[in-house]
C-alpha cells in the first residue's frame, strides 16, 4: 500500500507517467459547479491529477467531450428490476451508475441473511460499488407474514460487514414514534452511522420525534410542502423518480441555491424494461434538466451530494485521490453517456457493457414458494350489503386512497372494482387475504405476482376467481414469477425462481417477457402504465392509506 500511494503521488507530481490519460476533456467540477478544460491522469484505480498532464502509458483523447463523476444511486432496490445482480449491472453500468446504495430488504424478507450474502458475494465481482444499508424492517410490520425476520442481533452482525454503511430505511415509523423497544434497539446499534428514513406523510411533532431518534433522510415525499417541512427539520431529501413512484416534477422546486446541498436523486424501484430503455439515475438527471434544472447542478445531485451524505470521501468527484469512476458525455443536456470507467478501466461504451457476469446458479434460493394447498372457494368474497373499503390505486404513485363503496357483486366491472388476493407463500400458513381494488381497469382475466412488497407473498388481481386461482397455481409451478391468465388459461408468464423475485435469464430476455406480460395485461383491460409494478405495492403496509396483506385489509 505505501508503494502504491508513493506511485500515485509521483504521477500527481508529474514525475512518472500515468497509466491512463483522458485528454482534451471538458471536466465537470462538482465541487465548484464549473466546467474546466484539461486532462485527467489516472494511476491504477485512482485519479492522480486534473489539468496539465501529458505523459501516460495509454492516452484516450475524448475530443472535447464532457467528463463527469460516475453516478451514484443513493436508494435503490435492485431486486425490483427482477434481474440477478450480474444482469442488473449489465443494465445500469452502461447508463453511468458506478455506485449504488441498497438495503436488499426485498430478498432479505424472503431469504434473510443468506439472500443478502448471495447478492453481496456476486456484486464483488462486478464493475460497480455496492454499499449496503442493514435492512431495518424485516418484516416491515407485524401485519403480514414474511419469509425471514432480522432482529437486533442480526442487525448487529450486518453492521460489522465491510460493505455496510449504516441502517436502512426505517419504515416502521409508528414503532419509532411509539418507542418500540426492538425498533429503538436497532437504531441504537447504528449510532454514529447513517440511518435512512421512510416516513410518508409524517409531520409536526411526530416528525420531530422521528428525526430526534437519529434519522436524517427521507425518500417518500410526494408533495413540495411535505419535503419543505422535512428539509427545514434537518433532513436530507431524496428526490425519487422510479417506475411506479413519480415524484421528481412535484419536488424539483425544492432545489434552490440555498437548499441544493441537502438534496439528491434516487430511483427506489425501477423495472428492467425502464433500465434498458430509459436508464437508471441518469434518467432522473436527464428529466431534471428537461424540467429546467441547470445541468451541472443536476449532476451534483447524483454524485457529490450523495457521496457526501453517505460519507464516501473518495467518490462522487473528479479530484486527486478520488476513485477513477468516470463517465464521458457526448451531450451534456441530454446526458448522452458514451463511455464509462470504473476504477480506471473502461467497462462500458456506446451503451454496451464490456464485462462478463457471473451465472445465476445458487439453488439454495430457488425453493421459496411454499403454499398450503387450498381450494378456489377460499377466494370467495360475499358482499355484506354495507359499504366496503376499496383500495384505490393512484396512478404514478405508490400511495393508495381508501374509498367506501356499497357492493352488490364482486367484481363490479362497471365501477372498475376488482378482487384483490394475497396468498402467503413462505411458511404454508394457509393465510389468504381477500379485498377490493379500484383503478386497474381489467375487464377480464387476472394478473398475479410473487413480487409483493415487502414480504413478497403472492398477490393477484382479477375479474373472476377461476383466473385468479389459475394464476396463483402457475406461480407455484414456476417457483415464483409474474403471470397473466384469462379464460382459465395462462396467457403469459415470467419465471422468477431466485427467491421468487429474480430471473436467472439475461436482461434482454427478462425485458421481452415483461413487455409481453404488460401487453397481455392491456389486452385484458389494464390501463395503468406498469400494471405489475402497481400490483406489487398493494400489499405494502407501511404506505398510506390502505393495503391488503395475507392477514387481511390494513389501514394506515
Amino acid at each position: 500500500m505505501p508503494a502504491q500511494l508513493a506511485r500515485l503521488m509521483s504521477v500527481a507530481k508529474g514525475e512518472l507517467p500515468a497509466d491512463l490519460l483522458l485528454s482534451n476533456a471538458k471536466i465537470i467540477n462538482v465541487f465548484t459547479g464549473e466546467i474546466e478544460d484539461g486532462n485527467i491522469a489516472i494511476c491504477g484505480d485512482r485519479i492522480a491529477g486534473v489539468g496539465d498532464y501529458h505523459q501516460a502509458k495509454e492516452v484516450v483523447d475524448v475530443g472535447g467531450r464532457y467528463i463527469a463523476p460516475g453516478l451514484i444511486n443513493g436508494h435503490i432496490h435492485p431486486e425490483s428490476s427482477m434481474l440477478d445482480i450480474g444482469q442488473y449491472a449489465r443494465a445500469v453500468v452502461p447508463h453511468g451508475t458506478t455506485t449504488l446504495v441498497t438495503d436488499l430488504h426485498e430478498i432479505a424478507n424472503v431469504c434473510g441473511l443468506e439472500g443478502i450474502k448471495y447478492v453481496l458475494e456476486r456484486a464483488r465481482r462486478l464493475p460497480f460499488n455496492l454499499f449496503l444499508m442493514a435492512p431495518s424492517c424485516v418484516p416491515a410490520t407485524d401485519r403480514e407474514t414474511s419469509g425471514a425476520t432480522l432482529g437486533p442481533e442480526e442487525i448487529r452482525q450486518i453492521l460489522k460487514w465491510k460493505e455496510c454503511l449504516g441502517l436502512g430505511e426505517m419504515m416502521n415509523f409508528p414503532g419509532v414514534i411509539g418507542g418500540d423497544e426492538a425498533v429503538l434497539k436497532k437504531i441504537d446499534l447504528a449510532k454514529g452511522k447513517i440511518i435512512d428514513g421512510h416516513a410518508p406523510g409524517l409531520g409536526g411533532k411526530e416528525l420531530s420525534a422521528y428525526i430526534a431518534a437519529g434519522i436524517y433522510s427521507d425518500h417518500e415525499c410526494v408533495s413540495l410542502d411535505e419535503a419543505k417541512e422535512k428539509l427545514r427539520q434537518g433532513m436530507f431529501i431524496m428526490l425519487r423518480e422510479g417506475s411506479s413512484e413519480k415524484n421528481l416534477e412535484a419536488l424539483l422546486p425544492l432545489v434552490t441555491d440555498q437548499s441544493w446541498q441537502r438534496c439528491m436523486f434516487v430511483v427506489d424501484d425501477r423495472t428492467g424494461a425502464d433500465l434498458l430503455k430509459d436508464g437508471d439515475i441518469d434518467a432522473v438527471v436527464r428529466k431534471a434538466i428537461r424540467l429546467g434544472l441547470e445541468p451541472v447542478r443536476a449532476i451534483q445531485l447524483a454524485t457529490i451530494n450523495t457521496a457526501g451524505y453517505f460519507r464516501r470521501e473518495r467518490l462522487g468527484g473528479i479530484a486527486p485521490g478520488y476513485f477513477a469512476d468516470l463517465i464521458v458525455l457526448g451531450d451534456l443536456p441530454e446526458l448522452q453517456i458514451d463511455m464509462v470507467f470504473y476504477r480506471g478501466k473502461l467497462v462500458a461504451e456506446g451503451g454496451k457493457p464490456l464485462f462478463s457476469t457471473p451465472p445465476a446458479t445458487d439453488q439454495s434460493l430457488t425453493d421459496s414458494v411454499n403454499i398450503k394447498p387450498f381450494k378456489i372457494e377460499r377466494l370467495r368474497l360475499t358482499p355484506s350489503g354495507k359499504a366496503e373499503p376499496v383500495i384505490e390505486v393512484v396512478p404514478g404513485q405508490i400511495i393508495t386512497r381508501k374509498r367506501m363503496e356499497k357492493i352488490s357483486s364482486v367484481p363490479d366491472l362497471e365501477r372498475d372494482i376488482l378482487k384483490l388476493v394475497v396468498v402467503e407463500r413462505h411458511r404454508a400458513t394457509g393465510n389468504i387475504g381477500v379485498g377490493l381494488v379500484g383503478g386497474f381497469g381489467l375487464k377480464r382475466g387476472a394478473l398475479a405476482s410473487s413480487i409483493a412488497h415487502d414480504s413478497h407473498n403472492i398477490i393477484a388481481v382479477g375479474a373472476n376467481d377461476q383466473d385468479i386461482f389459475a394464476a396463483v397455481k402457475e406461480i407455484e409451478r414456476l417457483r415464483g414469477g409474474l403471470v397473466a391468465a384469462g379464460g382459465g388459461k395462462i396467457l403469459a408468464n415470467l419465471a422468477l425462481p431466485v427467491a421468487g423475485l429474480l430471473s436467472d435469464e439475461p436482461l434482454e430476455t427478462v425485458v421481452n417477457e415483461l413487455e409481453r406480460l404488460e401487453r397481455t395485461a392491456v389486452e385484458l383491460g389494464a390501463r395503468l402504465p406498469s400494471p405489475f409494478a402497481a400490483l406489487s405495492f398493494l400489499a405494502l403496509p407501511v404506505i398510506p392509506e390502505i393495503r391488503l396483506t395475507d392477514r387481511g385489509v390494513v389501514e394506515l
